[in-house]
This record gives C-alpha cells, sequence and structure tokens, in this order.
C-alpha cells in the first residue's frame, strides 16, 4: 500500500497543475485590449477618433479562441472603426470554417485622446 505522504504529494501536485493550468488559461483568454490611438491605426468615424476596423478585426480573431483545443477558428471582419467614445458598441462578424457565422459585440469600456480600452463577447 502506498504511503500517505505520498498520495498527498500527488494530490497536491496535481491540484497545483489544474490550478496553473486555468490561471494561465484564463490570462491568455482575456478579451480585454488596450490600444495606441496612433496614426497608423486611426481613422475618424463621425468627427472622433476611432480604431481602423482591420485592427480590430485582426485583434479579435486572434484572441477569440486563443488555445488550439478550445473552439473552432474564425475568421472576423468589422463594418467599421470603433469610435473611441466610452460605451461604444459595434458588432463584428466572425466567419467559422464551415461557412456559418457568428456575430461578436464590441464595446469601448474607456478612451482617451491616446488610447482605447475595449472588448469583445464570445
Amino acid at each position: 500500500m502506498p504511503d500517505s505522504k505520498f498520495l498527498v504529494g500527488v494530490a497536491v501536485g496535481a491540484a497545483a497543475v489544474l490550478l496553473l493550468g486555468g490561471l494561465g488559461t484564463r490570462l491568455v483568454s482575456r478579451t480585454e485590449s488596450t490600444t495606441e490611438l496612433n496614426q497608423f491605426d486611426t481613422m475618424t468615424v463621425d468627427g472622433h477618433k476611432a480604431l481602423k476596423p482591420k485592427i480590430v478585426a485582426g485583434r479579435t480573431e486572434g484572441k477569440y479562441h486563443p488555445l488550439p483545443w478550445v473552439g473552432v477558428k474564425v475568421h472576423v471582419s468589422c463594418p467599421t472603426g470603433l469610435k473611441a467614445v466610452s460605451g461604444t458598441v459595434m458588432t463584428c462578424t466572425g466567419r467559422r470554417t464551415d461557412g456559418s457565422n457568428v456575430d461578436i459585440p464590441v464595446t469601448v469600456i474607456r478612451a482617451t485622446d491616446s488610447h482605447i480600452t475595449w472588448k469583445f463577447g464570445r
């Protein structure tokens, strides 16, 4: 029969691996992003600075399924620039490899003259 200290050690080790794996997955899968509003990545929408649609789409696509074993890859497109105004909401479209589409809501959390913090929904 195995030593009880050994079994406790195995149980604690397994719990630590699961905890660290879960924490790592959580950190990698964040949907919030802060982006600089610089001359290359911005445009104007309704008189406001806005993040170009290709920047929003690219960042969303890269983070939508950050781990290869989670979900299906999507190709994201956004209809317009994301206005740098807190509370702004727009919907981007994700096309799955099977041809079906998924709506991806994008929301501005904070905006300044130099940065925009936004998040997307899964």
